[in-house]
């Protein structure tokens, strides 16, 4: 069974990498209700395959490395139509969107100088975030207009993931992958 829980889980994943440029193409041929099922159908799918890996043991980091990418670029897609179908609202809204890439890339660029890689924590603070930004960019593609409060909790807790990951990757000296928060960190840092 671990043979194919392990197809399985990473296909679901893979399905995520292969969905991203579809997302694109429908961004930019205009179809915003098949845009918005497709997006909530990858969200959907990224919380299940980390609970499938888990349930039937085959989490791997290559598996988490396909993880964070998949992640990264459905989130990547998502505010590329953010910005083309609300743009009004991203002037309007512009000063915490650059916050959280100003703490997005700082934390990239600190990854990247100290492991040579990004980072894929996979923290409990990320897992919240991304439900957050998910409900967030999901209810905006079926709305006229993007939900504000939504927006300001997931902004919130963003920044506060990114603080936390550039603080683990101050503390652990080594590129690791699944550390679930900075008490985790102090952990590993102490072995």
């Amino acid at each position: 069974m671990k043979g194919k829980s392990y197809y399985m889980v990473n296909g679901i994943t893979l399905y995520r990498l292969i969905a991203a440029p579809a997302l694109l193409v429908l961004i930019f041929t205009g179809h915003r209700d098949i845009f918005g099922w497709l997006l909530a159908f990858s969200f959907l799918t990224d919380a299940i395959d980390g609970y499938l890996a888990r349930r039937y043991g085959v989490v791997s980091v290559m598996g988490a490395k396909l993880d964070s990418i998949a992640d990264d670029l459905t989130v990547l897609v998502a505010i590329i139509g953010l910005f083309v179908w609300h743009w009004p609202f991203i002037i309007e809204e512009y000063i915490w969107v650059l916050l959280l890439l100003v703490l997005y890339l700082l934390q990239l660029a600190f990854a990247l100088f100290r492991y040579g890689k990004a980072t894929s924590f996979h923290t409990y603070l990320a897992k919240v975030a991304a439900v957050f930004q998910g409900i967030f960019l999901v209810v905006t593609f079926f709305q006229s207009s993007p939900p504000q409060l939504l927006f300001l909790a997931a902004v919130v807790l963003t920044a506060l993931d990114l603080i936390e990951e550039t603080i683990m990757v101050a503390m652990l000296p080594k590129w690791q992958a699944d550390v679930k928060g900075i008490f985790q960190a102090m952990r590993h840092k102490s072995d």
